[in-house]
C-alpha cells in the first residue's frame, strides 16, 4: 500500500492547500526541533562541565522556552488544519462517489448499491486518521529526519554513519508489516460491506418475513456475518499492535546504539560535551518520525483502503459517455422513435432490438412476457440506461416541420427528465404527510387529479385528508393506494410525457376502470402516455402496441 496516493489530490482538490500548508509547517517544525536540541545542549554543556552557572545561561533557557512555545503552536495549527482538510476531503469524495454512482446508472447501483452505501457511510470516515495523524507524520519524515541527520553529520561523522546504517531497518520492517495490514484492512472493508448489504436486505424484507412468521430466520446468518466482521477487525488490531511493538523496539535499539557510541567517546574525550549532548538529543528525532509513521499508518489503513475503492468507482464512471447538452424539444409535437433498441443482460438480450414509434398525444403500450425487458426499455427512455444496440430518436412531426432528428443521447438528461412523469410499480414515497409527497404541486390541480384517479376516495377515509401522515415507502397506505397516489402526482404534474409501469397491477376491477379513465384523460389533454401493460383493459385503450421480446445472444449474433 502506497503511503500517499496522488489520486487523492486529483479527486479531493480541497485537500491540496492544506497538504501544502502541512508540508510548510513540517519544515518549520524541523527547524524548531534542531534549534531546541542545540539550545538545550548549549545550556547544559557549560553547566555540567562547571564552566558556567544557570544564571549565565538564562538567556539560552529563555530561548528554549520560546522555541518550545513556537513548536507547540505550530503543532496545534498543523492538527487543526489537518482536521479541516479531512472533513473537506471526505465530503468532496462522498460527493464524487455519489455523482459517479448516478452516472453509472441504475443497473450498476442495483448490484453495487449496498456496498457503495457502506463506503459512503463508514468507509470514507476512516480516512480522517490519515489526514489528522498519518500525513503530518509523513511530512515530518521528509523534513525532520533528514534535517536532524544532517546536523548530526556536521557534529559527529561516526554517529551520523551509525544512524544512517540503522535508519533503513525501520522502513523495511514497515513495508513487511504493511503488506499484512493492507490485506487485513481489505478484509475488514469487505466484511463490513457484506454485513451492511445483508442488513439492508433484511430491513427491506422484514415486513414480508414477519407476515410469514420467519423474522427470526436470518438471525443465525447475521450472527455469522457479525462474527466474521469482528474477526477481521481483530486481525487488523493484532497487526497494529505487533507493528507498534516491533517499531518501538527498533527505534529504542537505534537510539541506544548512537547513545552508547557517543557515551564511550565522551569517556575517552574523543568528542566535546556540547557535540555529544546535541547528538544524543537529535538521535531520537531521526527515528521518532519513522516510528510514528508506522504507528499511525495502521490507524489510517482502513481509510486508505476505502479511498482506493472510492477512486475505483470514480474512475469507472469516467468511462461512461458524457451526457448530451441539447435542450429537450417540444414533446407535444415530437415523436419518440425506437430504432432497433436492445440491451444485453447476462448473456442474453432483454429487450432484443426493438423498433417502434411513440407518437405525441397517444397511448403506447409496451407488451410482452415477464422478463422480456419492458422495464429496461423504459429505463432507456428515461435516459438511465444506454442501449447496447440501436438508438432512441426524437423526431419532429408534420405539425412541427422545423428541426432534424435528435438522438436522445444528445439531449441534456436534466432537460429531458424535467418534461417526464414516471410512475413505477413501487413509487418512491417519503415519511411525512400525503401532501409532502406531491412535489409541491398546486392543491387545486391535485384535487382535480385525485378525482380522475380515484384517490379522492382514499383521502375521504384518511384522518386528516392531504395532511394525513404516512411512513417510509408509503406505510399506512395499501399497495394499490400508493399506486394511485403516484398516478395522481403524475396527472397533476401535467408533464408532456407520462410513463407508467403496470399502473393497474395491484388494483381491483373497479379501481382499474378508474385508472384507465385517468390514462385516457391524459391522452385527451394531448399528453404522450407510455405504459407497460399486461392487462387487457390497458392494452384495449392503447393507440399503438409495441411488442417487446428477449432473445439469446447467440441467436442474434
Amino acid at each position: 500500500m502506497r503511503p500517499f496516493d496522488p489520486r487523492l489530490l486529483r479527486y479531493a482538490r480541497s485537500a491540496r492547500g492544506p497538504i501544502a500548508l502541512t508540508a510548510l509547517l513540517g519544515t518549520i517544525t524541523a527547524l524548531l526541533v534542531l534549534a531546541q536540541a542545540l539550545l538545550i545542549s548549549a545550556a547544559l554543556s557549560p553547566v555540567v562541565s562547571g564552566t558556567a552557572s544557570l544564571g549565565d545561561v538564562a538567556s539560552v533557557i529563555a530561548g528554549i522556552g520560546a522555541v518550545f512555545a513556537c513548536r507547540a503552536l505550530v503543532v496545534a495549527g498543523r492538527e487543526a488544519i489537518a482536521a479541516r482538510a479531512a472533513t473537506r476531503a471526505v465530503t468532496e469524495l462522498r460527493g464524487r462517489v455519489i455523482d459517479a454512482s448516478i452516472a453509472l446508472g441504475p443497473r450498476w447501483r442495483a448490484t453495487n448499491g449496498a456496498q457503495t452505501a457502506t463506503l459512503l457511510a463508514t468507509g470514507l470516515e476512516d480516512l480522517r486518521p490519515y489526514f489528522v495523524s498519518f500525513l503530518p507524520q509523513l511530512v515530518l519524515v521528509c523534513t525532520v529526519t533528514p534535517a536532524a541527520l544532517g546536523v548530526i553529520l556536521l557534529l559527529d561523522f561516526w554517529s551520523a554513519l551509525i544512524a544512517l546504517l540503522v535508519v533503513p531497518l525501520i522502513p523495511i520492517f514497515m513495508i513487511l508489516i504493511g503488506r499484512f495490514t493492507q490485506a487485513a484492512s481489505e478484509d475488514k472493508l469487505e466484511s463490513m460491506k457484506r454485513l451492511t448489504a445483508q442488513l439492508l436486505d433484511l430491513m427491506s424484507g422484514l415486513p414480508t418475513l414477519r407476515a410469514l412468521g420467519r423474522e427470526k430466520g436470518p438471525r443465525a446468518h447475521l450472527r455469522k456475518l457479525g462474527e466474521a466482521n469482528t474477526k477481521a477487525t481483530m486481525a487488523t488490531l493484532r497487526v497494529a499492535f505487533l507493528s507498534g511493538g516491533v517499531l518501538e523496539f527498533l527505534t529504542t535499539l537505534s537510539v541506544a546504539l548512537v547513545a552508547v557510541e557517543v557515551g564511550m567517546r565522551l569517556v575517552f574525550g574523543d568528542i566535546s560535551l556540547f557535540h555529544g549532548l546535541a547528538v544524543i538529543m537529535l538521535a531520537p528525532e531521526v527515528f521518532e518520525p519513522l516510528r510514528q509513521v508506522g504507528a499511525q499508518f495502521h490507524a489510517s489503513a482502513n481509510g486508505v483502503t476505502a479511498s482506493r475503492a472510492a477512486f475505483d468507482i470514480i474512475e469507472q464512471a469516467q468511462d461512461v459517455a458524457a451526457p448530451g447538452t441539447s435542450p429537450s424539444p417540444d414533446m407535444s409535437t415530437t415523436a419518440i422513435v425506437l430504432d432497433g433498441v436492445g440491451v444485453r443482460a447476462r448473456g442474453a438480450w432483454g429487450p432484443a432490438p426493438t423498433d417502434g414509434v411513440i407518437r405525441p398525444g397517444t397511448i403506447t403500450a409496451l407488451a410482452g412476457p415477464s422478463g422480456a425487458g419492458k422495464s429496461t426499455l423504459v429505463a432507456c427512455l428515461l435516459a438511465d440506461v444506454a442501449p447496447d444496440a440501436g438508438r432512441i430518436v426524437l423526431r419532429p412531426q408534420a405539425s412541427n416541420p422545423r428541426g432534424d432528428d435528435l438522438a436522445l443521447t444528445d439531449v441534456d438528461p436534466v432537460s429531458w427528465r424535467s418534461g417526464l412523469s414516471w410512475v413505477p410499480q413501487s413509487p418512491t414515497l417519503i415519511p411525512g404527510s400525503i401532501l409532502d409527497n406531491m412535489a409541491g404541486l398546486p392543491l387545486a390541480d391535485l384535487e382535480e387529479a385525485a378525482r380522475a384517479t380515484g384517490f379522492d376516495a382514499v383521502l375521504a377515509t384518511a384522518p386528516h385528508g392531504w395532511e394525513s401522515t404516512i411512513g417510509s415507502g408509503g406505510v399506512g397506505l395499501s399497495v394499490g393506494q400508493r399506486q394511485r397516489l403516484a398516478l395522481t402526482r403524475a396527472l397533476a404534474a401535467r408533464s408532456r410525457v407520462v410513463i407508467l409501469d403496470e399502473p393497474t397491477a395491484h388494483l381491483d376491477a373497479v379501481s382499474e376502470e378508474t385508472v384507465v379513465r385517468a390514462i385516457t384523460t391524459m391522452r385527451e389533454e394531448g399528453r404522450t402516455v407510455i405504459v407497460i401493460a399486461h392487462r387487457a383493459a390497458i392494452v384495449g385503450v392503447a393507440d399503438t402496441i409495441i411488442d417487446v421480446a428477449s432473445a439469446d445472444e447467440e441467436a442474434l449474433a
